[in-house]
């Protein structure tokens, strides 16, 4: 084995597929060391996690786009099947001793069985006597260093805002790319890697593409997009992000989940539009970052508060409610059929699309947890069975917000009512009628309660109301008391 290959460092790419600002990859590029990349599949892992088809679809297509971008280089990626973490430590061990390199560089993940697999690796590597170094990616703050006068976690957004404020300045934002990387040589073909066919087999197998045309791959399309939406859209951000059938979102989720574009260059850009300033200045461009903010909470919270990770509710006194098992009701609404339009609408739009407006998010999730007082549980496991978008850390953190469970998270009386939220934020009922054809005749006035204009529209293909408002809000009420 060659003295050449032992000073060769082994990049593992995960939740981060992207070579501009990648952090470990910079890292492992520093001193001009030689390369090579891994990624490891792990379908039974993710199928576990209940990760979307259309997700894993996602997921390899950016990876087919990594390939490309890594083969202008010479940088070899190995795709390797593990099937699940479990397998992980001893397959990377392996691959480090075929290729004879000492030290693997990954950005950290911080879901629990993530961490768990983390460490498992980092002992079977140094009983390997290799290394495993990791990096803050994801965050701009790792989780433990934003702690209240206490030394602890923050349980409420608006401090863990003002303190993440506090120490904000531009080297957390700085752009971390290698520009020239330097392959590692291994020396031919490696036992048990994937050639792209195979990997496209695992893809057809695993994924499904049904709508991949709506979300295409890869590192330029993301940087595109963030440029459309900082030139044309984050200044009215605040205005419209909460109007379902405007155009008012940065439509940025899904590539921040798969790590196709880092957190930073979103910061990057919002800051140069903003005159460098993260709080103040335009409102809509501080509000985005506002809500890039809650992302990082998010993340602090599954490392603080390590309980959420493993299906319980962050407040404890929470898990006494007595929430009801309806199938016939929780498949209405995970059909959008439930007689409330928005709500419906909402549904429709991630059955159809793998993404869902956030407006609506808290809108169908307090419904599922209030209305119908069904487990919020449920609903995360749906949505992240159905979103091309699905992040566990904004997707738990989300669901526990609107079921008034969780940190930070709504006064339990709060309960939407679907009818006024429809009446203010889709007055017109144009996003209705998109997802609701079946509504389509009905005019502004109407289509928020098409219940109360039977008369007029007697052959109307559409459900009552599954449970009265006001009934429900009461159950809801004295659910939450008694618990």
């Amino acid at each position: 084995m060659s003295e050449e290959k032992q000073s060769g460092n082994l990049v593992w790419f995960r939740n981060d597929l992207r070579v501009e600002d990648n952090t470990a990859l910079a890292a492992a590029a520093r001193d001009g060391a030689p390369l090579a990349a891994v990624f490891l599949v792990c379908a039974g892992q993710w199928e576990a996690h209940d990760v979307a088809p259309v997700r894993t679809d996602f997921l390899f297509r950016n990876l087919a786009e990594l390939r490309k971008t890594l083969d202008r280089q010479s940088i070899p990626l190995l795709v390797l099947d593990c099937g699940d973490f479990g397998k992980v430590p001893a397959a990377l061990a392996k691959l480090c001793g075929e290729l004879g390199v000492g030290d693997v560089y990954c950005n950290l993940e911080y879901g629990f069985n993530e961490r768990v697999r983390d460490a498992k690796t980092r002992d079977a590597l140094e009983k390997a006597g290799l290394r495993l170094h990791t990096c803050t990616d994801q965050v701009l703050y790792a989780p433990g260093t934003l702690l209240n006068g206490s030394g602890e976690y923050y349980k409420v957004f608006t401090a863990f805002r003002k303190k993440w404020l506090e120490g904000f300045g531009s080297d957390l934002v700085a752009e971390r790319t290698a520009r020239k990387l330097k392959p590692l040589d291994v020396g031919g073909p490696v036992r048990g890697a994937l050639d792209p066919d195979q990997v496209e087999k695992l893809r057809a197998r695993h994924g499904s593409d049904a709508v991949a045309d709506l979300y295409p791959a890869g590192e330029k399309e993301a940087r595109g997009r963030l440029r459309a939406f900082i030139s044309d859209g984050v200044a009215d951000y605040e205005e419209n992000r909460d109007f379902p059938a405007r155009e008012g979102t940065s439509g940025l989720s899904p590539w921040l989940a798969a790590g196709v574009i880092s957190v930073r260059a979103c910061l990057r850009a919002a800051l140069e539009a903003n005159r460098g300033r993260a709080d103040g200045g335009k409102k809509g461009i501080s509000c985005w970052i506002s809500e890039l903010t809650w992302r990082e909470f998010y993340r602090h919270v599954l490392v603080g508060f390590p309980q959420v990770n493993c299906n319980m509710p962050f407040r404890a006194e929470t898990d006494n409610i007595s929430w009801r098992s309806d199938d016939q009701q929780f498949r209405a609404w995970c059909e959008g059929s439930t007689g409330y339009p928005l709500v419906d609408a909402g549904m429709r739009q991630l059955n159809e699309t793998g993404w869902m407006h956030n407006r609506l998010r808290m809108v169908t999730a307090m419904f599922l947890a209030k209305h119908l007082l069904i487990d919020w549980r449920r609903g995360e496991q749906y949505f992240m069975q159905k979103l091309v978008d699905g992040d566990f850390a904004s997707n738990n953190g989300g669901w526990q917000w609107s079921a008034s469970t969780g940190t930070d998270a709504v006064p339990y009386f709060r309960i939407f009512n679907p009818f006024t939220q429809s009446e203010r934020f889709d007055p017109e009922g144009d996003f209705i009628r998109r997802y609701l054809p079946e509504l389509a005749d009905l005019d502004a006035r109407e289509i928020h309660a098409p219940h109360k204009h039977r008369k007029k529209y007697p052959d109307l293909d559409y459900p009552e109301p599954i449970v009265d408002h006001k009934e429900a809000r009461q159950r809801a009420l004295a659910a939450f008391k008694n618990a």
